[in-house]
């Protein structure tokens, strides 16, 4: 052995690596010093010795295989395997030389470890996790599922694996699910709702999440987890018929009790003028304005229940509001309220004329009626950034702020003999012009209503 073999021999002892070389026998020719220590053997036991006679297990395990392939096709190999007679995990290099094969080798069993253990938390967390799981490829075919999976739509995983994502969602949500899932193919995690179809034909809502599968930096597939929302779909559709039909209860309700008073007293003047046969022209007014009543009452219902259709015109709303407070004017008088107003000329805008005054009536006389004892009110319409902006304020007896939210509703009032079919109609008026409606309230300070129109 010359000196160039010598300190090779020496260099290779030094490493930190096993390393032994094989002769074209499977013969060891050289064991390094790391070697001995992994393989727990001597160097003396070893050299000279067959290693599929010295390591017999070897020959079923990836050894046998690897090293013979790297002999024969002559290129070298690289792979991990585990070796149960020691119980640890090598790292593998082997490489073809001239006198036979060399081998590098390391103890790799605490990483191997550890990413097996990290292996089975996610396959437990994947397998036993009580929602749908799985995995798609970027063309939405099932690669995996689990057996929440199995569970919520019928399909063994077998049966999943032949099918992509399509056939299994509802015709109606399949655009929406398309969108979301190449959202998530392009990196983008999504959350949303959608139908899929059980094998047995019945539809199934799910409230799913799409994870972009990443590995080494790029995309490779879709991760998802779905949960079945169906009874608390089916819920909330139970709550909204019922909240319909309490609604449609409410409504007959209040018509009948505010049609019932004029239509007692168109009665009452009827029978009166049918037994004394005289015709007296005081009946006949009030009787008309019973009869205006009970057209005004089912007039705001209809408006609520099926918007007219109407023209847009321009108008002048400094006219309007001109014309409401003179109507209205008497009533203020009556109340001992203080009208203030603050009204810029406004290039006419377009609108409906009759709703805006409409509009206009309801909140002012709702102004008007909260200070029966007396109190300022204030009108003012100013141009604003492109926006007609009204505000109507009271020194009258508010609202109390937890039912401020409650304005608007049907059947919500603080009027003895309210419907809150008005402020309904209010803000149904406002909502058809693209406009906005906020309230402000402070019980015994007053009320503040402010409703911006967009002029163009």
């Amino acid at each position: 052995m010359n000196v160039e073999e010598l300190n090779a021999l020496d260099i290779l002892d030094r490493i930190t690596d096993g390393f032994f070389a094989l002769d074209y026998a499977w013969n060891f020719t050289y064991v390094n010093e790391e070697a001995t220590k992994l393989l727990f053997r001597n160097r003396e036991g070893l050299v000279g010795k067959n290693v599929w006679d010295e390591f017999p297990e070897a020959i079923e395990l990836p050894f046998y295989e690897m090293y013979n392939h790297a002999i024969k096709q002559q290129v070298p190999v690289t792979f991990d395997s585990y070796f149960p007679p020691l119980r640890t995990w090598f790292d593998v290099r082997a490489y073809p030389s001239p006198n036979g094969l060399s081998v590098f080798f390391q103890d790799i069993t605490e990483k191997k470890e550890a990413v097996l253990q990290s292996e089975q938390h996610y396959k437990s967390l994947f397998e036993h996790h009580p929602d749908a799981v799985f995995s798609f490829d970027l063309e939405g075919n099932y690669l995996s599922v689990n057996k929440g999976m199995e569970e919520l739509l019928g399909y063994s995983e077998e049966e999943y694996k032949k099918l992509s994502y399509i056939p299994l969602v509802s015709e109606d949500s399949l655009e929406i699910t398309n969108a979301h899932f190449n959202k998530a193919a392009n990196g983008e995690t999504q959350n949303y709702e959608t139908k899929a179809l059980h094998k047995n034909g019945h539809v199934v809502h799910v409230c799913v999440a799409n994870i972009p599968i990443i590995v080494n930096e790029k995309i490779v597939g879709v991760y998802g987890i779905a949960k079945d929302i169906t009874k608390q779909k089916q819920a909330e559709e139970m709550l909204i018929r019922s909240e319909k039909l309490s609604v449609v209860g409410e409504l007959s309700a209040s018509i009948a009790h505010e049609i019932r008073n004029p239509l007692t007293s168109l009665k009452g003047f009827l029978q009166l003028m049918k037994s004394t046969g005289t015709e007296v022209p005081a009946y006949f007014d009030i009787m008309t304005d019973e009869i205006s009543r009970i057209e005004s009452i089912t007039g705001e219902l209809l408006l609520h229940a099926k918007p007219q259709a109407h023209r847009f015109n321009y108008e002048n709303v400094k006219e309007i509001t001109e014309h409401v407070l003179v109507l209205l004017g008497s009533q203020a008088l009556m109340n001992n309220v203080e009208v203030v107003t603050d009204v810029d000329t406004i290039p006419p805008f377009k609108c409906i004329g009759n709703q805006i005054k409409q509009v206009l009536i309801n909140v002012i006389k709702n102004a008007i009626e909260s200070m029966p004892n007396g109190g300022e009110l204030v009108v003012q319409v100013k141009h604003r950034e492109n926006k007609v902006c009204i505000q109507v304020r009271d020194t009258g007896c508010g609202i109390p702020e937890e039912f401020l939210d409650e304005v608007g509703l049907p059947f919500y009032t603080t009027k003895e003999k309210g419907t809150g079919l008005g402020m309904m109609t209010t803000m149904r008026i406002v909502e058809t012009h693209g406009g906005e409606f906020r309230i402000s309230s402070k019980v015994n300070v007053g009320t503040d209503i402010e409703i911006n129109l967009p002029i163009t």
